[in-house]
């Protein structure tokens, strides 16, 4: 496994992003969605673009301010005029060198910078080094499916919502759709990718430091877009390798009486849309829940995952998150306490 030692060389326009927004810790990059500070090599390719678009865009407002004010305190032509009568336009002399002037530069200005947007977009196409984990993404309506593998197919696996990455290395990224268009944006690592319905894009993704970073659906995908969150977490090489491997284990055995009777209560309230690895239970429309209790939020970001949030999505999704696929089941409190003492156990 390949870990970088130093920090990623950036432009001039992201080294000045970096001390705007100093103090940035990646560990807290869950909060607002950061854009003008990047935490991998990716990143920091459209950061430098992204600096030197905004620096020139102030500059343009700057320069056509200044132009519009001389104009309005210009000395005008002092010559009395009745109303109605028609006012002469003419050129001053020597204007027409600052016109042309005006022009190439304007075209200097853009040829350089769709120079510079078409050389990065090329040097970002492609991943430095092949990627030893690749991770499928679905998008679907409103939550994020994720099969992860390595090249070993006895350890592949699924998840959902929170992305683990290995900090350090590019993972490769295949992204589709189940439904809508979606688009996928951690901004903190990466520019947006379209989630397409039959129809797979890929990408990679990279981060060089251990932290929490937050992303966002950026296509308005219906009722729930706001709430079609992600949350990327990168590990350190050693702590991936550990969470990855207690992924693959199947669903814990329930120990107690009311766990076990909980795991008879998901399998057949839950079972036909979720799956619990190691179990019958093996449905497709919702998240794979074998390792529910792994992720620290629920419903793609929406909620904590505490047993009261955990209880409350339960037994009452669509006032959470309306209009999504997870019926109402006018479950029972006692039902409802031997589903979550069970579900307590997938960690």
């Amino acid at each position: 496994m390949r870990v970088r030692e130093e920090p990623h060389k950036r432009g001039f326009w992201a080294l000045l992003g970096m001390s705007l927004c100093a103090g940035v810790d990646p560990a807290h990059a869950a909060g607002p969605m950061y854009y003008l500070q990047s935490f991998g090599s990716r990143g920091a390719t459209i950061v430098s673009l992204t600096w030197g678009l905004f620096i020139l865009a102030i500059v343009v407002v700057v320069v056509m301010t200044v132009l519009v004010i001389g104009g309005v305190f210009s000395r005008r032509d002092p010559t009395p005029r009745a109303i109605g009568m028609p006012i002469p336009v003419t050129r001053g002399e020597g204007s027409l060198p600052w016109i042309y002037g005006g022009l190439i530069l304007t075209a200097v200005i853009l040829v350089a910078f769709v120079v510079w947007t078409v050389a990065a977009m090329a040097s970002i196409s492609a991943p430095p080094t092949k990627p030893r984990v690749s991770i499928d993404i679905i998008g679907h309506q409103w939550w994020w499916e994720l099969r992860y593998h390595d090249g070993d197919l006895s350890r592949s696996f699924a998840s959902a919502n929170e992305i683990h990455i290995p900090v350090g290395e590019p993972v490769g990224l295949k992204l589709t759709s189940g439904d809508v268009i979606h688009s996928f944006w951690v901004p903190a690592l990466s520019g947006k990718t379209d989630v397409i319905p039959g129809r797979t894009n890929d990408t990679w993704i990279e981060a060089d430091k251990p932290g929490v970073y937050r992303g966002q659906c950026s296509e308005y995908c219906g009722q729930e877009h706001a709430h079609m969150a992600i949350k990327l977490i990168a590990d350190p090489p050693d702590k991936f390798k550990e969470w990855w491997d207690n992924q693959l284990q199947p669903a814990a055995a329930p120990v107690g009486k009311e766990a076990k009777a909980g795991e008879q209560q998901v399998l057949i309230r839950c079972g036909i849309c979720h799956t619990l690895r190691g179990t019958p239970a093996g449905g497709q429309v919702g998240p794979d829940l074998t390792h529910l209790m792994s992720r620290t939020t629920i419903a793609a970001n929406t909620l904590p995952n505490t047993p009261g949030y955990l209880s409350g999505w339960i037994a009452d999704p669509q006032h959470v998150k309306p209009g999504n696929r997870m019926p109402r089941l006018d479950i029972s409190g006692t039902d409802l306490a031997l589903i979550r003492s069970y579900l307590l156990t997938l960690k």
